[in-house]
């Protein structure tokens, strides 16, 4: 069982801070000989690197550890390399994984000369985002509760270069496979667009996805449920309960690293790529938010699907802001594969209660008031998390702040409207090259209060349009091939 620290206080200080009293006490307690730092970069990948416990004490909350920030992507030049891991001792468990026994602390980086956070962080980012919050006066917490799906394979092979570029993709329950020799073939593959709910054995996945839970559980995420998405070739979801910004994206990291290495542990593979299959459905994380003060939820109220006005400026500013938005939420070339209008795809920025088409939808499954939330449906989990919450939030102020009006709600099936009524609904951008260059020219609601820096975003569009945008344009698709070899 993964141990950990189960009280959330301050980040960061000495023996003072009784978080940091129980992160050593459990290293103590569970016999750990290691002790690994994990840290994310720019794109949302965890980076980490691991000491023996003889280098641990009070003074690393305090006192942090030296690293290479220019072998991170994204971040600093190799003229300003050096950087420093903050440990919180909040984040403190015993890692699920590893061989001998090992404590794992999520960390926060800072500049070793000013000590300041660096600005190019995304969890620095996030705890910006929840200060900022409480600065504005209009609340003090803010829920998140990412509903992130992904696929499992059994095989994955890919590869580029200057003559050839391709990528082949297997699992035993593709629909694919319902004719290829098993000895015995027993069928039970789910159909393209079949995969929504069966029972095993047509869900062959369903105790993969149990041990998963139960690593979360155990880790200390709180899950609500898991069950097989609507894909053929192990199309699944996991939901983890709603939960502050930060703490949210420090879940979101552990819940993709519980999920990868607990596949890895059965040798098949999975992936929060938006798009692995053509010709079935994509992978996305619908977000439900909401605000409070206290114990009080803002979101409630006598208006539309009883939503409050603070909640339709909230859904206004989101509304107003998705183009750039989705730079962030969506922020790969290969989520605009999933984002295609005409294909059930959450692109029409428009809002409705129930109304799954629309890319934010008022769930209506409780009459409680603690219940009422909006969930924005466009998201991808190929996202950085912690800047995903952080730019969510920050467009959903600037709509409370500036009253932004959402507009009327759109409670007709789009496919049932025609060509005229159907023009008249704004649609999400295409490409990321599209929403790269909507972020360059709407971002000012992000740097308020300093949460995003006007360099985090300009490396960000940079990092993007380099190493994704124009590595993706520069190259032949396979099936362009198919299409003109011979012309």
């Amino acid at each position: 069982m993964a141990k950990r620290v189960t009280s959330r206080t301050s980040a960061s200080g000495g023996a003072s801070n009784p978080a940091v009293a129980q992160a050593l006490d459990l290293a103590r307690q569970q016999g750990a000989v290691m002790v690994d730092y994990k840290f994310v970069d720019l794109p949302g990948a965890w980076q980490h690197y691991t000491t023996p416990i003889g280098h641990f004490g009070e003074h690393v909350f305090t006192d942090g550890l030296g690293f290479d920030g220019s072998s991170i992507r994204g971040w600093k030049t190799i003229d300003q390399s050096d950087m420093l891991v903050i440990p919180d001792p909040t984040t403190a468990m015993m890692d699920p994984f590893a061989q001998v026994p090992t404590l794992s602390l999520i960390c926060s980086i800072q500049d070793p000369i000013t000590r300041e956070d660096y600005n190019r962080d995304p969890r620095g980012v996030a705890r910006r985002a929840e200060a900022y919050l409480k600065s504005t006066g209009i609340a003090d917490t803010a829920y998140f509760g990412p509903e992130a799906e992904f696929f499992v394979f059994d095989d994955i092979r890919f590869d580029q270069g200057p003559n050839f570029g391709f990528y082949h993709i297997d699992s035993n329950e593709g629909r694919w496979n319902s004719g290829r020799e098993e000895s015995p073939n027993l069928g039970y593959k789910p159909g393209y667009k079949g995969g929504y709910f069966p029972v095993p054995p047509t869900d062959s996945l369903h105790d993969l996805r149990s041990e998963m839970v139960l690593t979360m559980l155990q880790s200390g995420l709180d899950v609500e449920l898991h069950h097989h998405e609507v894909a053929t070739a192990g199309q699944c979801e996991i939901d983890i309960r709603f939960c502050p910004l930060l703490v949210c994206g420090d879940r979101m990291m552990l819940y993709k690293h519980i999920v990868k290495n607990v596949a890895r542990k059965h040798n098949k593979t999975a992936t929060f790529m938006p798009k692995p299959l053509f010709g079935d459905n994509g992978t996305g994380m619908h977000t439900h938010q909401s605000l409070w003060r206290g114990n009080t939820p803002l979101f409630p109220g006598s208006g539309y699907a009883g939503l409050s006005e603070t909640a339709l400026h909230y859904i206004g500013g989101l509304l107003k802001h998705a183009p750039a938005l989705l730079a962030i939420t969506n922020p790969t070339t290969n989520s605009y594969r999933r984002l295609v209008p005409g294909y059930e795809a959450p692109v029409n920025l428009a809002y409705s209660q129930r109304n799954r088409s629309a890319c934010i939808r008022i769930p209506m499954y409780s009459s409680s008031p603690k219940a009422k939330r909006i969930e924005f449906r466009c998201p991808d989990p190929s996202t950085n998390v912690y800047l995903a919450f952080a730019a969510m939030l920050m467009a959903g102020l600037d709509g409370v702040q500036n009253r932004i009006d959402p507009g009327e709600p759109l409670d007709k099936n789009l496919y049932d409207l025609g060509p005229e009524d159907r023009a008249l609904v704004p649609q999400a951008p295409g490409s990321l090259d599209e929403t790269l260059a909507a972020l360059e020219q709407d971002h000012e609601f992000l740097l308020r209060g300093g949460v995003f820096t006007k360099d985090l975003v300009e490396a960000w569009i940079e990092y993007k349009r380099t190493n994704e945008v124009d590595a993706i344009r520069l190259r032949p698709h396979p099936y362009e091939f198919a299409l003109y070899f011979d012309t």
